[in-house]
């Protein structure tokens, strides 16, 4: 893990992953507030039902597509929401700019990842993902509650980071940046183009490189940090390159970001919009291995 981490004005950063019996042990914590992002793109109401059925005493709810992202369109399947929105969500919730927050999904994976990084990207410093998600969490004993709570109004603020971002427009103008490193996060055969479920376009931006986020998930949880450093082959990144991870639409890539800090390699950029965005606009695909024959 890492000893230092950046902080902000709602407060320093803490260790990216909790886990479960951390969480266990600290529950009703007046200062923790703990979010259940659980979802299934196949079916988008399930969340809401596995919320319903049993969650994380004191836990809120929040849904990919309503509160997580904004609506499809233009900018992707699941552009970024409006900050102040979101903001305000997170306010009327219960979840203040003092609060350490805890995200989880089912088992830990992308949509856990797409809440941790947005609440990062809204200059929330102190909010960490619960490794191996709810059922890690029961696995540990951790009590269940269909109570839905109530906690009193508070302010979040929103600061949104640029830095953490990169669009479309300045990835085409850096193809071939050879400072620029371009890791997707989709699986083997959608980024060479074999295959496309969701999108008009298979294939991937050109001179990406296959990083499957699925890659860094062992039986539990995410893989320690040493052999996520192998699987997503950490130590072939340049030193001083500016990576970017993308997906399909901004949300698994987030896993990898994570994935990826745990590791040790911070600073990973999100491209928000991934493939359902640039497929869409018609900007240049590339299909196969990048780095087959290197």
């Amino acid at each position: 893990m890492h000893e230092s981490y950046p902080g902000d004005a709602a407060g320093s950063a803490v260790p990216p992953l909790i886990s479960a019996r951390e969480l266990v042990a600290r529950l009703g914590e007046p200062g923790l507030r703990v979010i259940d992002a659980r979802f299934e793109l196949g079916l988008p109401t399930a969340g809401e039902a596995m919320y319903a059925a049993g969650h994380v005493p004191g836990a809120v709810y929040l849904d990919l597509d309503r509160d997580l992202a904004a609506p499809p369109g233009e900018r992707g399947r699941h552009p970024l929401p409006d900050p102040d929105e979101l903001a305000r969500k997170l306010g009327a919730l219960g979840v203040g700019d003092e609060h350490e927050v805890v995200v989880y999904d089912q088992t830990g994976t992308m949509y856990a990842a797409r809440a941790w990084w947005l609440l990062r990207y809204l200059g929330h410093a102190r909010v960490r993902f619960l490794d191996g998600g709810f059922k890690a969490y029961a696995a540990a004993g951790g009590p269940d509650s269909v109570e839905v709570p109530r906690h009193p109004p508070a302010t979040f603020t929103a600061r949104p980071r640029p830095d953490m971002v990169v669009e479309a427009e300045e990835l085409l103008r850096r193809l071939d940046d050879p400072k620029l490193v371009l890791l997707d996060a989709r699986a083997p055969e959608r980024y060479r183009g074999e295959v496309e479920p969701l999108d008009a376009v298979a294939g991937h931006i050109p001179g990406a490189v296959n990083r499957p986020y699925m890659n860094g998930l062992g039986g539990g949880g995410l893989l320690p940090p040493e052999e996520l450093r192998r699987v997503h082959r950490v130590d072939e990144l340049p030193d001083g390159a500016e990576v970017v991870a993308y997906c399909g639409s901004g949300v698994s890539a987030a896993h990898l970001v994570l994935a990826l800090e745990v590791a040790g390699r911070t600073g990973v950029r999100l491209y928000p919009g991934s493939w359902s965005e640039w497929s869409r606009r018609g900007l240049p695909a590339a299909t196969g291995d990048e780095e087959a024959g290197r």
